[in-house]
């Protein structure tokens, strides 16, 4: 690379910055993650309410039948983790697959100029964080009311009491590495955007753009795949009892 091309890429790649933020009581709120969360959450929401006005005992529609087959392939799934208690986290685990799928898909809109307008939720680590969070607690919440609080806190010691700070470690580390897992490969896409503007001229982007979202719609359907299939892995691994 030229010291030129070097100096463009420096003076056009902001890796962080956002369209918009405003302060509210001295913290930072990035109003575009905030509008394309609340758009992806609209999407997700207008979907699960076309499927229930069009759903039919009949021959399902193109978009029942996108429905059955996820919440089949979700039933699979936690039925050999979890069993016959499963079932109950079926509706979560669809609600959480499908929504970080869309904003992970969000990446597609072209964005021409940097920062976007609006970016994929997951690339900003607040959301990613939040949603881990949320899967953890709901895992200890459901480890004890499967376990009981003594067998909650006796699986620490296993195998052997000298286990004990590994475990915790363990368990400190389930939201960290469910957070940066969906955060790190989602922001590296949009950074790879980022470089495409950056290198490319104005009138070629939309080739780099046409090479790469292909494989960025790859990239979001894993990432949402993974933290479906980890939610329901972890609550099977809390809900697990001596018998």
């Amino acid at each position: 690379m030229t010291p030129r091309a070097a100096a463009h890429m420096t003076a056009t790649i902001s890796v962080g910055e956002h369209a918009r933020s405003v302060q509210v009581f001295g913290l930072t709120i990035d109003l575009d993650i905030v509008w394309a969360t609340l758009i992806a959450a609209a999407v997700l929401l207008v979907l699960g309410y076309l499927m229930r006005r069009r759903m039919t005992t009949g021959v399902p529609g193109g978009l029942q039948l996108f429905w059955e087959t996820v919440i089949e392939q979700v039933s699979d799934i936690a039925g050999s983790a979890i069993g016959e208690r499963g079932k109950r986290f079926v509706p979560l685990a669809t609600a959480i697959f499908l929504f970080i799928l869309i904003c992970n898909w969000m990446e597609i809109i072209p964005s021409g100029h940097n920062p976007e307008w609006l970016p994929p939720p997951t690339s900003d680590v607040n959301l990613p964080l939040a949603m881990a969070l949320t899967v953890i607690v709901l895992v200890h919440y459901e480890s004890v009311k499967a376990r009981g609080w003594r067998g909650y806190f006796r699986h620490y010691l296993k195998p052997y009491p000298i286990m004990l700070p590994i475990n915790i470690i363990e368990e400190i580390t389930k939201p960290i590495t469910l957070t940066f897992r969906l955060f790190g490969n989602i922001f590296a896409s949009t950074l790879m955007v980022s470089v495409l503007v950056a290198l490319l001229p104005v009138y070629a982007f939309w080739v780099g753009e046409l090479i790469w979202k292909p494989f960025a719609l790859f990239i979001g359907a894993i990432q949402a795949f993974i933290f479906a299939l980890l939610t329901l892995i972890y609550l099977s691994i809390g809900m697990e009892t001596e018998h």
